[in-house]
């Protein structure tokens, strides 16, 4: 396990870096860091989900200056605006949401209501989607896609892949994540776990767990704790390019 470690520590060194953001190699990120704010860095996040080219593409289609527009600005203007799963209204729906959630307190406050009880990102997560539904109570199959929900049982929940990589952008502070919220602490996050970063987990033995699924997460997260018990989502970016490239 100490040559996977010393692999994967030489690999968060050489990329660390903002030419591993570019439209050459696109990732969400490149957006979020464009703007270098909390509520457009979770839009970025939250569509996160497909192709990275098509991601990127269709990021930069929104003015996310209507997030300071009134709700009938914002349903005109994105009135042609969709996604995969998220037709107009959903698109229109999230901008809504977080422009009246943008009024009540900031994103990095709310999750911060939740984690403060025991440190738990998870709990700080159930808070944020509870509030985010509350604000504007909008429900479709695609909205409900994008912004989640709060699971029954959360040791048999998804992975909630996209909202862990937002708080990692948030949380932390390098070349690559933004580093915009100081409540949270780095040693707390999840691994936000896509299905690049699941195959490669195993091919190098970090990750045993075969169901795709929090439990995963959770176990991964323990494994890399061993490595950097202080930042274990640093290795993060470095899986997934791994991954996508296939070098793994």
């Amino acid at each position: 396990m100490n040559k996977i470690k010393q692999m994967l520590d030489n690999e968060v060194k050489n990329r660390n870096k903002n030419s591993e953001l570019s439209y050459d190699r696109p990732d969400p990120l490149l957006i979020a860091t464009r703007y270098r704010d909390e509520t457009i860095a979770l839009i970025c996040a939250l569509f996160a989900y497909g192709n990275a080219k098509l991601i990127v593409k269709f990021l930069d289609s929104l003015d996310f200056s209507l997030l300071e527009s009134s709700d009938d600005v914002i349903k005109k203007s994105l009135s042609s605006h969709y996604y995969r799963f998220q037709n107009s209204d959903d698109v229109v729906a999230i901008f809504i949401a977080l422009k009246r959630l943008k009024e009540i307190d900031s994103i990095e406050n709310i999750f911060y209501e939740g984690y403060k009880r025991e440190n738990n990102i998870l709990d700080g997560l159930w808070n944020f989607i509870t509030i985010l539904k509350e604000v504007y109570p909008y429900e479709s199959r695609g909205y409900k896609f994008l912004i989640g929900s709060v699971p029954k049982k959360p040791n048999s929940a998804g992975t909630y892949k996209r909202y862990l990589m937002y708080l990692r952008w948030m949380v932390r502070c390098d070349e690559l994540d933004l580093g915009l919220w100081s409540k949270i602490d780095k040693k707390d996050l999840l691994m936000p776990l896509d299905t690049h970063t699941f195959k490669v987990s195993q091919k190098l033995g970090l990750l045993k767990r075969k169901t795709y699924d929090m439990k995963a997460t959770i176990e991964l997260t323990s494994t890399l704790k061993t490595f950097d018990r202080l930042d274990p989502i640093k290795y993060d970016f470095a899986l997934y390019r791994l991954g996508q490239e296939k070098v793994v």
